[in-house]
């Protein structure tokens, strides 16, 4: 069976604003301007008929979707979709010790160095273990031919590279900001992505 997924990340929070490190283990609600761009989102894609909404179980996907939900479509939240574990640096500001914890960490991944994590934290392989059982959840429902999806920024980086087969070393490759959307088909067990980082619901923000 054809179907096709839309994949946001979540609209801004204060702490995205505010360089604080989020990861699966902080629940921060949206700002005005996430609220703002979930909005913009709703505006530009609400004829859109789709079957089922998913979500992580955090807050800031369930509000950047929740027009949508209002709608009276269906919705489950998967913990796959849940954003990486950051460990001991979620809540903590980025400060100069952080961001060079962080850009060690990046690099490594791109060394192709999976395993690696954060203290306390998650890798991208163990990330990608749990992001392959909501995959797996997604396309078995039958009756799901348009799906929108929402989740958070390195997650939705890394899902990207398992669903398209590419290694997650370049998971940078797939840049991400705040409701930007990836749209992707999925038919003989293949996705492909047809719409590219689409952020053009945002320009309404931008020029007005």
């Amino acid at each position: 069976m054809k179907k096709t997924f839309y994949f946001i990340r979540h609209g801004q929070t204060d702490l995205n604003l505010k360089g604080i490190v989020q990861g699966r283990g902080v629940n921060s609600p949206l700002n005005e301007t996430g609220m703002a761009q979930a909005q913009a989102f709703y505006d530009a894609y609400k004829d859109i008929p789709f079957d089922k909404i998913y979500t992580s179980t955090l807050l800031r996907t369930h509000q950047t979707v929740e027009s949508f939900i209002r709608d009276g479509i269906s919705w489950q939240e998967l913990e796959g979709l849940d954003e990486i574990s950051w460990g001991i640096y979620e809540g903590k500001e980025q400060d100069e010790s952080i961001m060079s914890g962080f850009n060690e960490l990046v690099s490594a991944w791109k060394n192709g160095e999976l395993d690696v994590s954060v203290d306390e934290g998650e890798s991208p392989n163990a990330l990608m273990l749990r992001q392959s059982e909501a995959i797996a959840h997604m396309v078995k429902q039958e009756h799901e031919e348009t799906v929108l999806v929402c989740m958070h920024g390195r997650a939705l980086r890394i899902i990207l590279c398992l669903l398209t087969g590419v290694d997650a070393s370049k998971m940078d490759e797939f840049p991400h900001t705040n409701t930007a959307l990836y749209k992707l088909t999925y038919d003989h067990d293949q996705f492909e992505i047809i719409d590219h980082y689409n952020t053009k619901h945002l320009e309404v923000l931008t020029n007005g």
